[in-house]
Formats: structure tokens, C-alpha cells, sequence
């Protein structure tokens, strides 16, 4: 199976990256701009390119998936509005309109808990706004994935409080019942394989999976098959 992915220099990214290796049975097309080392025994492509060609990249893939995890940090913004609106909304609309122009079937956008297109916060209002679009481009299946704070090796960009909280979250999570659930800490590699899993699946519609049925669907991906000569 043929799957692109876009953002594959974040943390997300690299985790899909690197659950990759060893897999046979899917081909995966990794995109982003800027250069990054790829794990050793990964058989993949890297195409490195201005996001106004990434539609190009797509069209010469042909994939019949395509996994989404751009993003950026309200840091890395420089706690800009329009400069973050412009990553989180503006460049995922962009790519994932040219997918579908293209052909795409089933695409996989990583978005965060509490995403409300009617949110009085910026943040979690500009990720609400961002689901609320993509489902309008219609394609034949959609998977929102919001996932609560993400552990993983991010590259020097932690607050404080993010830093603390993942050091924490083994002692909070367990408190994180019921309805508080969905914001429970999650392992960056959980939200990888959960999103590979449900690039696969040919059912169409439209999914949003926090954290139980992100956990459900990475423990569903198929260990790596070889496929015989």
C-alpha cells in the first residue's frame, strides 16, 4: 500500500518514520522541507520541497493514503496569530485540497484534544476550524486524530509546563478518568502506528479518535510483514 506523508519532520512524523521500518507491506512517501536522517533500514522515500509543490510529490506517489501531521508550536509561531493560522489552518487546508484535486481517497489529520472550531481559546479554536474544513473536502474517508499531550524526543522546543507534564504523566493519567480521559499524555510512537493503522482501512466516513480509540487502533496495526520474493 502506497501512503504519503506530509510533517514528517515533527515528532509525529519521525515516530511514523520510524515505525516503518521494517514494513513490507505498505511503501511510504515521506515529505517535508527541510532535510532529515532517516532510521537505519528504512525503505522509503524522502522528498524534500517547498509546500507549493508537495501537490506535485503527491501526484508523482499516487498514494491511496495520506497522513497529515504538519504542525507547528505557539513558540515557533513567535505567539503570532496569523503566523500560526498560516501553518495549523492555511497549509494543511492547502495540501489536503491539492490531495483531493489528485485523487486522494482517505486522509489521516493529526489535530490535538479539545480542537472547537467555537473554542475561546486561539489555539484549540484554530484546530476546530481546521477539522470543520477538511470534512467539507470530501473525501471518501477522514480520520481526526486528537491526541493530548504527546511524549516523545521533541527537537529543544518544551516549555516548562509541557516538560513537567510529561515527567508527571504516569502519576496523573490514572486519575484521568471518564470524561477527562481523552486528555491523558500519549506516547508520539502510539499516535504513529495508530495513524498508519487507520490510513489502511477501506470503511468510508468521518472518524474523530481521542485517546481510547487512538490506543485501539495502534494496537490493531498488523506487525511488519515480508512479503517473499
Amino acid at each position: 500500500m502506497r501512503v504519503a506523508l506530509v510533517g514528517a519532520t515533527g515528532l509525529v512524523g519521525r515516530s511514523i518514520v520510524n515505525e516503518c521500518v521494517g514494513r513490507e507491506d505498505l511503501r511510504l512517501g515521506a515529505i517535508a522541507r527541510r532535510e532529515m536522517a532517516l532510521p537505519r533500514g528504512a525503505r522509503m522515500e524522502m522528498f524534500v520541497a517547498d509546500p507549493a509543490r508537495w501537490g506535485e510529490v503527491v501526484e508523482s506517489l499516487k498514494p491511496q493514503a495520506v497522513i497529515c501531521a504538519i504542525g507547528t508550536t505557539w513558540a515557533k509561531a513567535g505567539r503570532d496569530e496569523g503566523a500560526f493560522r498560516s501553518v495549523d489552518h492555511d497549509l494543511v487546508l492547502d495540501f489536503a485540497g491539492a490531495c483531493r484535486k489528485l485523487g486522494v481517497r482517505r486522509f489521516v489529520a493529526v489535530s490535538s484534544v479539545g480542537a472547537d472550531a467555537h473554542s475561546k481559546g486561539f489555539y484549540l479554536r484554530v484546530k476546530g476550524e481546521t477539522e470543520r474544513d477538511l470534512a467539507k473536502l470530501g473525501f471518501e474517508r477522514l480520520d481526526i486524530l486528537r491526541p493530548g499531550l504527546l511524549r516523545g524526543r521533541r527537537d529543544g522546543d518544551r516549555r516548562f509546563a509541557e516538560r513537567a507534564g510529561i515527567v508527571l504523566s504516569p502519576l496523573i493519567n490514572p486519575f484521568l478518568g471518564g470524561r477527562l480521559r481523552r486528555y491523558r499524555a500519549i506516547d508520539s510512537q502510539t499516535v504513529a502506528r495508530a495513524a498508519l493503522y487507520l490510513a489502511m482501512r477501506p470503511v468510508r466516513g468521518r472518524f474523530v479518535h481521542e485517546n481510547a480509540e487512538i490506543l485501539r487502533a495502534a494496537r490493531h496495526l498488523p506487525e511488519p510483514v515480508a512479503i517473499p520474493n
